[in-house]
């Protein structure tokens, strides 16, 4: 594609859903793949808003005729991102963002390895179990159901070396800030062109995100769990 294509994954709980409608608000011409999944919509998800919620045969049917990019299943659950996004963001000249696990970003970065993939972790363990508490109570789901994502988040928060940048959802403005400073400073930096003071910003502060520089910060969050 022609934009810059970026991925953003996130354990279940970890605000990720809210940052990216707030990202959204801000950055222009970026695209986001709204994703399929045989889950049913949670609160006040509508279909083809949040996902493409639809039945686990058709999800099948689409496998088996390569209309996905990546898909993976998650707690009994498909999710997929179809072929059909990457071309329509390219027509449009925009970037495109993903939404998606850690197993969607290890395939869709062995095909597309410029790829810019960013991480949002919850600040601690203690803090994620509350969030999903919260979550479970609102499904009316079994307690054993926090548990569960707990232990999942655990493993995915192993897979932070594989990500370029790391978004640490403590204080949501904050984070926003952040992410909107990787998008504006990935773009102003493959332009090829002199930066402008907001510019020179933006690439300071998603420098500051890089993994490599936020290490300390990742073992503390991994040795709370």
């Amino acid at each position: 594609m022609s934009g810059i294509l970026f991925i953003i994954s996130a354990p279940s709980g970890s605000g990720k859903s809210t940052l990216v409608n707030e990202l959204r608000k801000y950055v222009s011409n970026l695209e986001f793949s709204v994703s399929y999944t045989t889950r049913a919509p949670r609160g006040s998800e509508q279909d083809g808003r949040e996902y493409h919620f639809i039945p686990k045969a058709q999800f099948e049917e689409m496998i088996h005729a390569g209309a996905f990019l990546e898909y993976a299943e998650v707690f009994g659950k498909y999710y997929g991102t179809p072929k059909s996004v990457l071309e329509e963001a390219s027509r449009r000249g925009h970037d495109l963002l993903l939404d998606i696990d850690v197993q969607g970003e290890r395939q869709v970065k062995a095909k597309m390895p410029g790829a810019v993939n960013i991480f949002v972790l919850p600040p601690s363990k203690a803090e994620l179990e509350s969030r999903l508490e919260k979550r479970r109570q609102s499904e009316n789901a079994s307690p054993e159901e926090t548990q569960r994502r707990l232990a999942a988040a655990r493993k995915e928060i192993e897979n932070y070396p594989n990500y370029d940048y790391i978004v640490i959802n403590d204080r949501l403005e904050q984070s926003v800030d952040e992410l909107q400073a990787i998008v504006l400073g990935e773009r102003a930096e493959r332009s090829g062109k002199l930066l402008f003071p907001q510019e020179k910003n933006y690439v300071e502060v998603k420098d500051k995100c890089r993994t490599s520089r936020m290490e300390v910060k990742i073992k503390r969050i991994l040795n709370s769990f």
